[in-house]
């Protein structure tokens, strides 16, 4: 069943693809793209390595998942050849893709989604989400080996590229030459900050290491170093005042038992009296009656 006869040639999302599968039939030196037998709303494509960085010679290949709602919603874009710089059989982040929705217009196509991809190859993944930091060894290697790469539905994906005085591609239009301008200028942007966090977490580092000794030794100050006059004079007086409550709390308790004493005292010298006083009255009654 052809394409035609199974989708709705009025959908403009419809229509739009169908004009963009036309217009993209032909390959390029730099890219490749068409949707597959049976779906109009997943392309695979193929684009080359940039020139002059860690993937010049590489083929990438890949899918572009587009939503019913296209052009008014981003591609979902997934690369399936492994490369260094996004992980493989992901989506993933990038402005002109659908996890940021908000930067998309839709004026941009599937060729402009490709030129944006090949343009964000060589920049920093600065931990997006589906990006890698391979060294430029590793990527080179993956380079030579993408030359080999075989996708199960397309083939051999080197094969989908044209080269030498027969490569043609469309100048660029005047919004993709200000999108890929606004890459790179965003790309030098996020180096520069990333460069700039790493000499702020270096110098913080360093400073928390020079700090230590400083530490250390205001501690080992203040258990070794010897004490000043007034702090012997201070501690003198603590050790002074500690040993004199004991004495002054047993000087209350016998000043506080001194009078009851003495109340006893004339309490025992009272009755010895009356007794003595009863003594002799008993003493008269018997022997002067």
């Amino acid at each position: 069943m052809s394409l035609e006869s199974k989708y709705n040639l009025k959908s403009p999302g419809v229509k739009r693809l169908m004009r963009e599968a036309l217009e993209l039939k032909n390959p390029t030196e730099e890219y490749y793209a068409s949707p597959i037998e049976d779906n109009l709303f997943e392309w695979h494509f193929t684009v080359r390595g940039p020139p002059d960085t860690e993937f010049e010679g590489g083929f990438y290949h890949g899918r572009i998942l587009l939503p019913p709602q296209y052009p008014m919603q981003p591609p979902n874009i997934i690369l399936l050849t492994p490369n260094g710089r996004f992980e493989v059989n992901k989506k993933i982040c990038l402005s002109i893709s659908g996890y940021h929705p908000e930067t998309w217009q839709p004026s941009w196509s599937i060729r402009t989604a490709l030129l944006a991809l090949i343009a964000f190859m060589p920049t920093k993944g600065v931990g997006t989400i589906g990006s890698l930091d391979y060294t430029p060894e590793e990527r080179k290697t993956l380079a030579q080996k993408s030359q080999n790469w075989e996708c199960t539905t397309c083939g051999k994906i080197a094969d989908k590229l044209i080269t030498g005085d027969t490569a043609s591609s469309p100048a660029l239009t005047q919004e993709e030459s200000s999108m890929l301008q606004s890459i790179a200028l965003k790309a030098e942007e996020d180096a520069n900050r990333k460069e700039t966090e790493n000499i702020e977490s270096a110098e913080e580092n360093k400073e928390k290491e020079d700090d230590k000794p400083t530490r250390c030794g205001r501690m080992a100050k203040v258990f070794h170093e010897p004490d000043s006059e007034e702090t012997s004079v201070r501690r003198r007086d603590i050790a002074e005042s500690g040993s004199n409550e004991p004495q002054v709390e047993v000087n209350d308790m016998i000043n506080q038992i001194q009078p009851s004493k003495d109340k006893d005292i004339l309490w025992s010298l009272a009755i010895y009296i009356i007794l003595f006083l009863i003594a002799i009255l008993l003493i008269r009654r018997i022997f002067f009656m």
